[in-house]
């Protein structure tokens, strides 16, 4: 059901991030991405990060991605995670399920900070993201401004249990899921295949 996302599941995901967008504060876009900027910013970020699907019977109903949230060097251990799952699939588990594959690739590139942002007002996400074990950081109020009313945003983060000084940077997700057959080994590992 978890599989690498491809150009071809764009116009899928899109429909689902579509009413985030149009319907919510959760996203901070006033309007949903074109597909033709909605396919540069999945190229983009799967450079360096993956982006995940959950599908049933050729129709995704949930996608969650990695994305870089700092450009300097020394945030390079630092990355985002994002989820979104089609409305009708809420109370499934798939979000937690895509977030556990796609934070053990992360860990596996050599991150040792994930950052989730949620809008204040998102108290589903907000108790999802604190029942996978990311903590409250901090609180940035009044920050974005959709639909006539100012919206804070809430940093939460999770991190490894590493201490150690990293030998490099880290690499590519690609490098570490060469094939479908990696991510299967990998979804085992997480008892999710």
């Amino acid at each position: 059901m978890i599989r690498i996302a491809t150009v071809d599941d764009l116009s899928q995901m899109l429909k689902i991030y579509a009413p985030y967008v149009e319907q919510t504060t959760y996203s901070f876009e006033y309007t949903v991405p074109t597909p033709s900027a909605f396919t540069s910013r999945f190229l983009r970020y799967t450079q360096q990060c993956p982006w995940l699907v959950w599908e049933e019977n050729g129709r995704i109903l949930g996608y969650a991605y990695g994305s870089l949230p700092f450009e300097r060097a020394a945030y390079a251990w630092c990355g985002e995670v994002s989820v979104y799952v089609a409305p009708e699939s809420h109370g499934r588990s798939i979000g937690k399920k895509l977030y556990a594959a796609l934070e053990e690739i992360m860990w596996r590139q050599g991150y040792h900070l994930l950052y989730a942002l949620v809008t204040s007002e998102n108290k589903n996400s907000l108790a999802f993201h604190e029942k996978v074990g990311y903590q409250y950081r901090t609180e940035f109020s009044d920050c974005g401004f959709k639909f006539g009313r100012w919206l804070g945003v809430i940093w939460l983060e999770k991190r490894t249990n590493r201490t150690a000084c990293p030998a490099q940077a880290p690499v590519p997700w690609t490098a570490i899921v060469e094939n479908d057959r990696k991510l299967s080994d990998i979804l085992a590992s997480l008892s999710l295949s």
